[in-house]
């Protein structure tokens, strides 16, 4: 089994590089922008780091595809290895100064994501992981191994919610399940991040509107921690250039709660029109 370990190593170097161009920028009173299509808020935090990552994984991986959310290159996902990457995930929080928001940079092989590093700049919590291997998270010097809960009785979990995006759906699900407790986050993959360390056992994305570029390194990262990330309808996504959207949402879960809540998810999907 290949090991990885450069791939991690140099990710890991790539996004704290990056999240200290995110800082720089974050101290200013820099310009808000509406990406075209209403896709949301960019700025040229977002555009600086893509470009740093994107010229760091060709220079160091200069075989392997790279799909990036500030580039037009989707058509690279399909080759064998290609890195999924998000500069700024959680614009909205960066625009909002909460510090609730993350670089993704995710490495996929064979269209199955492999390695994944999430960093959160502010507070200096980085998230690396990859399937099969293990994942740790560190946060102000400290190391430590990532293991998704063991919470199974669904009325016991802890349900992580957008700060900036709440959904009908994900609370008509929470009702129906007896779920009670909720924290808020934002990126995608700060909170997948909180379930990788068991302190959150269940995240529902009832949107179309994510992408590959948002899930690809979150989903390594849940998944060396021994959790589950799929669409409303439990199939895994693929990362091999035949979309980019993620039209059926996410579902994210510790493993052991995944058979009981995923059937209750795909009802209310199917319900509200997410999953056809």
């Amino acid at each position: 089994m290949a090991s990885f370990d450069t791939e991690l190593d140099t990710a890991r170097r790539i996004a704290r590089q990056a999240g200290d161009i995110l800082l720089r920028i974050y101290a200013t009173d820099f310009a808000v922008q509406d990406k075209a299509g209403g896709m949301g808020p960019v700025t040229e935090a977002d555009e600086q780091a893509n470009a740093f990552i994107v010229a760091e994984l060709r220079k160091a991986f200069p075989g392997d595809g790279v799909v990036a959310e500030e580039s037009d290159n989707g058509s690279e996902g399909r080759r064998e290895r290609c890195w999924y990457v998000d500069p700024l995930d959680g614009t909205q929080e960066f625009v909002n100064r909460n510090g609730e928001f993350a670089i993704h940079i995710g490495l996929a092989v064979g269209g199955q994501a492999k390695v994944g590093v999430v960093f959160r700049p502010v507070g200096d919590v980085l998230y690396s992981g990859v399937v099969g291997q293990g994942g740790f998270v560190e946060r102000e010097g400290a190391r430590t191994a990532l293991r998704v809960s063991d919470v199974a009785e669904p009325a016991s979990m802890r349900l992580v919610v957008s700060r900036s995006h709440r959904s009908k759906t994900t609370d008509a699900v929470a009702k129906q399940l007896g779920i009670t407790k909720e924290k808020e986050s934002g990126s995608v993959g700060l909170k997948c991040g909180l379930l990788a360390e068991a302190t959150a056992d269940i995240y529902i994305h009832t949107s179309g509107k994510s992408y590959r570029w948002d899930n690809c390194a979150p989903e390594a990262v849940l998944r060396s921690a021994g959790g589950i990330l799929t669409d409303l309808g439990g199939t895994p996504y693929a990362y091999d250039g035949s979309e980019l959207q993620n039209h059926r949402g996410l579902l994210a879960c510790n493993a052991v709660a995944f058979p009981h809540v995923q059937p209750v998810v795909a009802r209310f999907a199917r319900e509200a029109g997410i999953l056809r």
